[in-house]
């Protein structure tokens, strides 16, 4: 059993990505799941160092998945990436590591005051927030790791959209003298 207090963070500030938060996913036919790719500035140091200890505290208790030994942390799979390499040339990535974390329970979220955001439109891949994140072990099918849970998310503020998709106010112009309606 993990001890939350050692493989759990709260995040500072990090900025959302691929956020599927409001409805699961299946990938592949896999179990529906709640995800959101976590970008983390490589200068947030305190949530960088809090990942690596909860990362490396998620290593030892789950030693009975690896076999009964702490295995070598160059032979497992990580959950903390960099964008400078993993993401190249994708500029919300840049000079940032990154957690993608998922959890078949739908995560809570709320806004700065600690009040539900009901409105989907309000938490978006781009915006900023901080996420709770639990670490474990996990050894399926020849793959060894840790992995990270998605716990909740707290929005702090609106950012530049990533979907790349534009909004219906930059698409249409107010124009009621339209000649061509019901033509």
């Amino acid at each position: 059993m993990s001890n939350p207090s050692t493989t759990k963070v709260v995040t500072g500030v990090v900025r959302l990505s691929y956020a599927n938060l409001w409805e699961p996913i299946s990938v592949n036919g896999g179990t529906p799941k709640y995800s959101v790719s976590v970008i983390i500035p490589k200068n947030d140091k305190k949530t960088l160092n809090a990942i690596n200890a909860a990362v490396d505290a998620a290593i030892t208790e789950g030693i009975a998945k690896f076999g009964g030994k702490i295995p070598n942390k160059a032979a497992l799979k990580l959950p903390l990436r960099d964008g400078d390499i993993d993401r190249e040339g994708d500029e919300a990535y840049k000079n940032a590591y990154f957690v993608n974390a998922n959890s078949t329970t739908a995560p809570q979220i709320v806004d700065r005051t600690v009040k539900p955001i009901l409105d989907r439109a309000e938490v978006y891949s781009g915006c900023f927030a901080r996420v709770s994140i639990n670490f474990y072990a996990f050894n399926s099918n020849g793959n060894k790791g840790i992995a990270a849970g998605l716990g909740n998310i707290q929005k702090v503020r609106d950012g530049e959209p990533l979907s790349g998709r534009s909004t219906a106010e930059e698409d249409f112009t107010v124009d009621m003298d339209d000649d061509d309606f019901l033509n």
